[in-house]
């Protein structure tokens, strides 16, 4: 099983992060102009995973972005991608995990995002980690798609627990 590392974007994961969006989503791209950004931003985290097999250099397989206000208990996971290639290997558990983690690090008490009607995996993955649907967007995506809108409870800030949600994309 090869290893699997996660940590913040740095500014030469530039060209992998936009190669996974391509791979990753067939519209609702992020641009590079909004990668690098994301890179950059004090107000958001962009965490990355990476395979270590022992015969090449790690690769970058997977990415989620997290959004925060300032003021604001709450974050947003704005973007989580995985390669085609690594799907099924729980990596989006992880990205997912290392989002919340962000988002209590920075005092943030609950989560949200959205994610396509029609994305049942992600869709399962969020409702067996706690989130809550609490609303749909109507025409959300470029081709027409609505979102489903959940969010969950990270629990009291700093507190590092987590409790059942109420109701946000990827």
């Amino acid at each position: 099983m090869p290893i699997v590392t996660l940590r913040e974007a740095q500014r030469g994961d530039l060209d992998a992060l936009v190669a996974l969006e391509h791979a990753a989503f067939a519209s609702d791209r992020a641009e590079r102009r909004a990668i690098r950004h994301a890179i950059t931003s004090p107000s958001m985290t962009l965490v990355v995973a990476l395979v270590d097999e022992a015969s090449a250099a790690p690769v970058l397989v997977g990415a989620a972005t997290i959004e925060r206000r300032r003021g604001s208990r709450s974050a947003r996971l704005s973007s989580i991608a995985v390669s085609p290639a690594r799907a099924g290997l729980g990596l989006g558990g992880r990205l997912l995990d290392a989002a919340e983690a962000e988002a209590r690090r920075h005092g943030c008490t609950r989560l949200r995002l959205e994610v396509r009607a029609d994305n049942g995996a992600g869709i399962r993955l969020y409702e067996r980690r706690g989130y809550v649907r609490f609303a749909v967007r109507p025409d959300y995506y470029e081709d027409g798609m609505e979102a489903w809108r959940y969010e969950k409870d990270l629990g009291k800030a700093g507190d590092g627990t987590a409790t059942r949600g109420s109701a946000r994309r990827t």
